[in-house]
């Protein structure tokens, strides 16, 4: 059995002197957030993992760190785990939101936010090369990725089989919980649970 279960990072706070800033830290909100994952985790012992990833962005690493001793395995950067990018530094708050509206939805998958980001339909190639290369790797085992909201968004791309174009409706808590997995000798994947943030 296959499983995979992928953890959005704390909260943080990405905006500082009206601009967004490029790679955050948690705030004490998102520190307390993730600690008391790591308390549940290493109570009910409900995650056997052979493996902890992590995007490389602070946040994520921050959040990795903290939740490392109930996984029991230390924290392995992964680089395709990072977020969607699309800002490159120059955005105020408020202007994706002005950019996105102006956009015909039929254009949104395609458009280039800022110079020298992804698309959405490249980020989502990006992601479901990175399962897929993960998953064949970990063929069989338990996999917890601490990443980011974007990219368990992208995870319903994947596993359900959807177009790469598609926005999934999915909305994520800070630390919630999404895991998939797939039966020996299957090659469907089931939604074992979504959103799940009862330690909150």
């Amino acid at each position: 059995m296959t499983h995979i279960y992928l953890i959005r990072h704390g909260a943080y706070t990405d905006v500082e002197d009206g601009r967004y800033r490029d790679d955050p830290e948690l705030s004490s909100a998102g520190v307390r957030q993730t600690e008391l994952l790591q308390a549940r985790l290493a109570h009910t012992g409900e995650i056997k993992a052979d493996a902890l990833l992590t995007s490389p962005l602070r946040r994520a690493q921050e959040s990795a760190h903290i939740l490392a001793p109930a996984v029991g395995q230390p924290v392995v950067v992964d680089e395709d785990l990072r977020e969607w990018r699309t800002d490159d530094g120059n955005l105020v708050p408020g202007e994706f939101e002005a950019r996105w509206e102006q956009t015909p939805a039929v254009q949104r998958p395609f458009f280039r936010w800022a110079n020298g980001c992804e698309t959405w339909l490249e980020f989502t190639v990006r992601i479901q090369q990175a399962l897929n290369r993960l998953i064949e790797e970990y063929d069989g085992k338990t996999l917890v990725l601490v990443t980011h909201g974007e990219v368990i968004q992208a995870s319903f791309i994947y596993f359900f089989g959807m177009n790469a174009t598609s926005f999934p409706g999915v909305s994520l808590k800070n630390t919630s919980m999404t895991c998939w997995f797939k039966p020996p000798h299957m090659d469907i994947w089931f939604l074992e649970r979504y959103n799940d943030h009862q330690h909150l």
